[in-house]
């Protein structure tokens, strides 16, 4: 399977189906990303993090995600 994150291609062929988002994010992420806060897209759409371990992944979709930046 082949999804995005942040426009970039991550093929996870490896993983079982279906795999939902926080199987995708353990795979992905490195640990010190999985650490911080961070809003989710999905395909465009917000999803709340207790939402991740419900919502499934299909091939070719799109998840984007927002760290907060801190400065002045």
């Amino acid at each position: 399977m082949k999804i995005y994150i942040n426009g970039q291609v991550f093929e996870l062929s490896h993983l079982p189906t279906p795999m939902n988002i926080t199987s995708v994010l353990a795979t992905s992420l490195p640990n010190n990303q999985q650490q911080l806060s961070f809003a989710l897209a999905l395909n465009g759409d917000f999803i709340g993090r207790e939402a991740y371990d419900t919502t499934h992944v299909q091939h070719h979709d799109s998840i984007d995600l927002l760290f907060p930046i801190v400065g002045g």
